[in-house]
């Protein structure tokens, strides 16, 4: 038996020794990054974490907040839940999102709408390009089939039960786990129906920047994609940063795009007028 187990003194003194230790994958607090845009003051930087392969993250954020997530490696999957953080009841519809909007392929401009009919979010910059609409996350069961071992504990983990466990955080369960949408990894319909999954590998550094438009609670799990054909289970890190910005003014041109966005926004500011 070695002296920290033998030793509860030992024990807590290796572990006050640890402090200061950072790994690659975990939150930073306080936040701290060299690389916002220049007019984000450091009381302003609410989140900054990266998020391990397999991992998964939950966050509340407030109205205006944007969030930044980037793809360190080329190979991040980053399933998104989103929620009305005051009525989670109130959560990301992708059947509307895609159907309001005309598009199913998203990206700058787009936005993450809501089943009562209110933008959640929206998409300010986005170079990554390859993002699905389509296909939601994988479940313990998939992974089972396809790896050998679904379980959370795992080594093979599902973006279903990273999510679960995100929502948790949250007072959220497993009714409330709905359809995602995941960024960084694509997915085309082609002429006869058929899915094309688009998972690269693709250059390291894309990202994509989102503004909450209510207050939100997020969830991302960074896991593989369900449809990846690759035979390994491969995925990189992901990083999040997000920092409190403007609420949307009313000659915004992501606001005032299209005639039904125009809607989902006046729609989110009704809410707030209550």
């Amino acid at each position: 038996m070695t002296e920290t187990l033998a030793n509860p003194l030992a024990a807590r003194d290796h572990a006050r020794a640890m402090a200061g230790t950072v790994a690659e994958s975990m939150p930073v607090l306080p936040p701290k990054a060299d690389d916002l845009p220049p007019d984000v003051k450091a009381a302003d930087h609410v989140w900054e974490e990266t998020i391990a392969a397999g991992g998964y993250a939950a966050r509340r954020l407030s109205r205006g907040t944007r969030l930044r997530l980037i793809d360190l490696k080329g190979d991040a999957c980053a399933s998104m839940l989103v929620f009305n953080a005051d009525m989670p009841s109130e959560r990301l519809n992708v059947a509307d999102t895609v159907k309001v909007q005309w598009n199913a392929y998203l990206g700058a401009g787009k936005l993450l709408l809501s089943d009562m009919g209110r933008v959640l979010m929206s998409i300010l910059e986005d170079d990554a390009q390859t993002h699905d609409a389509f296909s939601g996350t994988s479940n313990a069961a998939t992974n089972a089939a396809k790896y050998g071992n679904g379980s959370n504990s795992g080594p093979f983990p599902s973006g279903r039960d990273r999510f679960l466990l995100g929502a948790a955080k949250h007072g959220l369960g497993r009714r409330d786990v709905h359809p995602c949408i995941t960024f960084f990894k694509g997915a085309r319909i082609e002429a006869d129906g058929t899915i094309t999954p688009q998972v690269g590998p693709f250059a390291p550094g894309r990202s994509i920047v989102l503004r909450a438009e209510m207050d939100v609670i997020v969830v991302i799990a960074n896991c593989p994609h369900v449809l990846d054909p690759r035979d390994d289970w491969t995925v990189t890190p992901l990083r999040a940063s997000a920092w409190r910005g403007p609420v949307t003014p009313p000659d915004d041109p992501v606001r005032n795009a299209t005639p039904e966005g125009l809607r989902a926004f006046q729609n989110a500011e009704d809410y707030f007028r209550r």
